[in-house]
């Protein structure tokens, strides 16, 4: 695999794509700085990671940062159609190029001219989609089903998995030279159960997202904190927005309970404990119960201030700027408790 080339510099733009990736993890925080370099180059990017870890978003980031930013973004699930039909969604057909072929129709591929393509679940290419996707990776060039004369393809393109495609090609069901094309750089996107940090700063974030009434979202009370920090997520961040989005209709009081999220394995209600287990470590459960804290004393701290930092921040003893890096950590944006 290539180097990552060095890179154009970042303008605002790209500050608000980053934005938009919240972790500080320090195995994530290494992923968001290394987008704007990948964004830099032409080279195709294989991006692996857990189903829900968020491989699309890293995908449209690498977009968004590129110079085929104002062209389409085109995300094709390669395992959603039969391998005749896929060649026919990607690369488009001619008329009576098949029984059910009655018009000429563009392919992803052309739709995508300019930008970028992300083939998702590429594992399950067939061979025969295998062949072809490799000649425009080699190339540059298709050819529709039916067509005589072949195209030329001007995309970026980008692909997730969630499979080992190394050991695929090992055991033969994945081409190795396709595997290389695809990928000449390479992401790795962690599991949320990687990310222990990231967990309360996520659910506040689709907390956010996801309220539909005017005011500050419900608070998580240290309980519920506690809950989604034991907790191992194998749906990884995909399950933990889902829960929150459970959450927001059966929280009262303006704060979500432990019974509210709906996870396996996760009691009713009960009183916040203050001193961790024994196991994990002392560090990760100080940790942990430190998030929790943070969490709950900020949104109380924002709604009584109504969303004024500099007001919260003398309230609290703390500088205007270290209270708003804190709520940048923990993903609470000050506007929302304006009402």
């Amino acid at each position: 695999m290539s180097e990552v080339p060095v890179l154009k510099s970042g303008g605002p733009t790209d500050e608000k794509v980053l934005a938009g990736l919240i972790g500080r993890a320090p195995v994530f925080k290494s992923i968001v700085t290394s987008l704007p370099m990948l964004a830099s180059s032409e080279g195709a990017v294989l991006i692996t990671g857990e189903t829900g870890t968020g491989k699309e978003l890293v995908a449209r980031a690498i977009h968004s940062l590129s110079e085929r930013a104002s062209h389409p973004f085109v995300a094709v699930n390669c395992g959603a159609f039969v391998e005749t039909l896929l060649e026919s969604e990607l690369f488009g057909h001619e008329r009576g190029a098949f029984t059910d072929a009655h018009a000429r129709r563009h392919g992803l591929v052309a739709q995508a001219a300019g930008g970028t393509m992300l083939l998702y679940e590429v594992d399950t290419l067939m061979p025969r989609a295998q062949v072809a996707l490799l000649r425009v990776l080699q190339e540059g060039y298709f050819r529709p089903l039916g067509a005589g004369a072949e195209q030329h393809s001007d995309v970026r393109y980008l692909a997730a998995t969630n499979a080992p495609l190394d050991r695929m090609v090992q055991a033969g069901s994945f081409r190795a030279d396709l595997f290389y094309r695809l990928c000449v750089f390479s992401v790795g996107v962690p599991p949320l159960r990687e990310r222990v940090e990231d967990i309360l700063p996520l659910a506040g974030h689709f907390l956010e997202k996801h309220v539909s009434s005017p005011g500050p979202a419900p608070g998580l009370s240290a309980a519920a904190a506690e809950a989604l920090l034991a907790y191992d997520w194998p749906g990884n961040v995909r399950e933990l927005e889902s829960a929150m989005v459970r959450a927001l209709p059966a929280a009262r009081g303006g704060t979500v309970e432990p019974e509210d999220l709906g996870l396996p394995g996760i009691p009713g209600r009960r009183a916040p404990r203050l001193l961790p287990e024994a196991s994990p470590t002392y560090k990760i459960q100080k940790r942990r119960v430190v998030e929790a804290f943070e969490q709950q004393y900020l949104r109380r701290l924002m709604s009584e201030h109504r969303g004024n930092v500099s007001r919260a921040a003398r309230a609290a003893g703390k500088e205007r700027r270290d209270l708003g890096k804190l709520l940048k950590r923990h993903g609470l944006d000050p506007r929302r408790f304006t009402a």
